[in-house]
Formats: structure tokens, C-alpha cells, sequence
């Protein structure tokens, strides 16, 4: 046994992740997601975002996650000093990507393919300065059987553990790596790609459907073969559509084939769009699919609210645990060492549960008037410009009193009216 084989966890001997495994024809298709499905075509990953539903799903939820504020905090929930490391990695993670565009790939990794990898490079302080996505498909994870760490094998040969690489897996069935829910669902999203092909295949041909050509002449082979060619000719491609189309020699064209319609082609497609919202956790209405749902007002509203409660919560705490466990913790070793709150992540989603303007200002006003909010505070939540040190303070009205204690107004002698 090889000394890299030593150190791998026994994992199930169908797992094509598993480099213990042998790289016969049937592990390597399944390690890049190429299973063959009962559709009759085999998915991979990168054939399933060509998909422009899927597409649509897993950067529609990959953008917004990474368009929320995604920041380091400190105990009482102060942000982290712009001058700390963990604020500049945070916010700065990549020399040439911008703060969105490097969450955006992660978390399109994280969606589509089940994982998500960057490497830690450090400054010369030991300082983790910088992060560089890795395409999971370079990736393969294990686990040491002697220190029971998780180690990640990249393009085969760099072996590397969590003091250099940052993962994020996606839900999974080991608690090792990942799952990509496009490849646990590959049949369902075979027959997609399936109808994909068949539509471009069926529009390609420039036909509504395959027939026989009848004549009441008796003709040759070759005859045949060129009458039937200049049929082919005429009626293929777009630009032969809505032609006429006159053939000699008698012939005559009779149609054979049911219409898409008819095999509930459009109703397919339909059907797996709904399929993919399910599979990455997209409302319906955010695939511009409101058929089954009204199309505007509160009831919209209270659906993409439900979705960031029940689905983007929940990415979003795996996302943030992750990168406070091996990233901004050990970023802060003296605070812990010191027994001084560690860093943490958070991301804003007060924007994305807003509510309507009125909800909005019912809910603010509440809290002002308990003293929980201040005038400044309700600004900064609605993106408006502060009016100084003084819309700092907070007020309670004078009717709220501890239990038990009898109520005294308050003096107002010597005020005037």
C-alpha cells in the first residue's frame, strides 16, 4: 500500500472522490459527473449549466449571496477595524477579482459542483493576505487515518491541509466533502438536456415532422435517392421554413409524425424548470415562472422573504461557521489566546426582508420608541445620509416603567408651554 493510500479514510469503494479507488473507464465518468442517465445521455456539470434554467438558477442564487454585505464583527456586533487583517481579507480577498466576483465564483462552486476550495497565501507576518479559488473538479479530499485531519489532494499531487486550504462544502453524505446536487440528480436532469437536444435537433431539421414521399411512378434506386434529396434540401434549416416547396414527377408528401405539442414537448420543458428551482432552492417567480402564482404585490413579497428565512439562511450560516472556523479564528490567535471575543462573520440580509415602506416604518418605529434603534441607526438601514453625533441618541417613551413601580410623571415646573 502506497503511503498516500495509509493515510485515507476508508470511504465506499463506489465513490469516484476517493483516491484510493483504481481509475478504471467507469470511476473516471463518474468522477466528472459523465454517468450515463435513462434518458440516454450522459451529464456532466458544465452540460447542465448550458441548460439556461439551470444557468439562471445557480447564478441567480450565487449572485445574491454574494451581493450581501459579508463582514468581520467584533463582540456587541462592531465591525472589525478597516486596518485588521481579518477586514482586508474579508473585503479585498483577491488581487484581481473584486470582493463579488470571488464570493460569486465560490459560491457557484459551492451550488453547482457541492464544493468550494480557495488557497490561503500569507504575508510575511503569517498573515492570511490573500485567497485563490481552486475548480473543485482539481480537487479530491480525504482524511489523514493517523491525525484524523482532512487533507486535500489537488490535480493529483499537491497534498495540502486546512492551515493552507479554505473549504466550504455544500450538503453531503460523510461530512468530508460535498455533493453537487446536479450530479445526485442527474436523471431527472438528463431528461432536460435530453429534451434540450431533441428541440435543437428538431428545429435544426426545419421540418414540423418526418413523413413519406408517394409516387404512382416506379422509380429506380438512384431515382429515389435524388428525389428524396431534394426533399431533404428544400425543407431543412430555418432559412427553408414557411417555403413552398414543388417536387415533379407526381410525388407527394404525407406527414407522419405527432407534432411537439402533441408529446407534451413545451409541457417537458416546463416541468423541468420547476425540477431545477427545487434542486437549487430558487422560488419559482425568480425563474420569471408565475403561472401557478400571482405575479405581483404582497404575495411575491412574502415568497422571496420565505426564501431568504427557509433556504438562503441557510447557506448563508454554512458559508459564514466555515469562514470563522478556519479563517478568521485562526487569523486571531492572541485575542483567543487572551480570552478576548474572536472575530465573526456576517452577512446583511436586513435589505432582502425590508417589506414594504410602510411595513418598514411601523417596524422602525417600534423599536425607536423602545430605545433599541436610534434616529441614525434607522438612516444607516435605509441607505440614508446620518445627521450627526446627535441622531446618535436614543429615546423611551415615558409611559414604559418597571414592573411594580407606581407611575410619577415627570416634573415640568419651570418649563413653559
Amino acid at each position: 500500500m502506497t503511503p498516500l493510500a495509509q493515510l485515507l479514510d476508508a470511504r465506499a469503494a463506489n465513490e469516484a472522490e476517493n483516491p484510493a479507488v483504481p481509475l478504471t473507464s467507469q470511476t473516471l465518468m463518474s468522477l466528472f459527473g459523465g454517468e450515463s442517465t435513462p434518458a440516454g445521455v450522459n451529464v456532466t456539470v458544465e452540460k447542465a449549466m448550458g441548460l439556461p434554467s439551470m444557468w439562471r438558477a445557480v447564478t441567480l442564487k450565487a449572485g445574491v449571496e454574494a451581493s450581501l454585505p459579508f463582514k468581520p464583527y467584533t463582540s456587541r456586533a462592531i465591525e472589525a477595524a478597516p486596518t485588521s487583517s481579518q477586514w482586508q481579507i474579508m473585503n479585498d480577498p483577491h488581487p484581481d477579482m473584486t470582493r463579488f466576483e470571488f464570493w460569486q465564483l465560490m459560491h457557484t462552486h459551492r451550488i453547482a459542483w457541492g464544493n468550494c476550495f480557495a488557497l490561503k497565501l500569507r504575508n510575511r507576518g503569517g498573515q492570511v493576505a490573500e485567497l485563490w479559488p481552486i475548480h473543485p473538479a482539481r480537487v479530491q479530499v480525504g482524511r489523514n487515518r493517523l491525525t484524523l485531519e482532512k487533507f486535500y489532494l489537488v490535480d493529483g499531487e499537491d497534498l495540502y491541509y486546512d492551515d493552507v486550504m479554505l473549504h466550504i462544502p455544500g450538503p453531503g453524505y460523510d461530512g468530508i466533502c460535498g455533493v453537487s446536487p446536479i450530479r445526485a440528480a442527474r436523471s431527472g436532469i438528463g431528461l432536460a438536456v435530453a429534451a434540450e437536444e431533441f428541440g435543437g435537433k428538431f428545429f435544426g431539421s426545419g421540418s414540423l415532422a418526418t413523413g413519406i414521399l408517394q409516387t404512382e411512378q416506379r422509380l429506380t434506386d438512384t431515382q429515389a435517392e435524388k428525389l428524396s434529396a431534394r426533399w431533404e434540401t428544400k425543407r431543412s434549416g430555418m432559412q427553408s421554413a414557411h417555403k413552398t416547396i414543388v417536387l415533379d414527377k407526381g410525388a407527394k408528401f404525407e406527414q407522419l409524425t405527432i407534432p411537439p405539442e402533441d408529446a407534451q414537448f413545451l409541457e417537458t420543458r416546463q416541468f423541468q424548470t420547476t425540477e431545477f428551482c427545487r434542486l437549487i432552492g430558487i422560488p419559482p417567480f425568480l425563474m420569471f415562472d408565475t403561472e401557478k402564482s400571482t405575479s405581483w404585490g404582497t404575495g411575491l413579497e412574502q415568497q422571496a422573504i420565505g426564501w431568504v428565512v427557509y433556504d438562503l439562511a441557510r447557506d448563508l450560516v454554512a458559508v459564514e461557521q466555515r469562514v470563522d472556523k478556519h479563517l478568521l479564528k485562526p487569523m486571531d490567535v492572541r485575542a483567543a489566546a487572551e480570552g478576548r471575543p474572536v472575530t465573526y462573520s456576517k452577512h446583511a440580509v436586513q435589505g432582502l426582508l425590508r417589506g414594504d415602506s410602510k411595513a418598514r416604518a411601523e417596524f422602525y418605529n417600534a423599536l425607536y420608541r423602545l430605545g433599541a434603534l436610534s434616529t441614525n441607526d434607522i438612516l444607516a438601514l435605509e441607505d440614508m445620509e446620518q445627521i450627526g453625533t446627535e441622531g446618535d441618541e436614543r429615546f423611551r417613551t415615558a409611559d414604559l416603567i418597571p414592573l411594580g413601580q407606581p407611575y410619577e410623571p415627570a416634573d415640568t415646573s419651570g418649563r413653559t408651554a
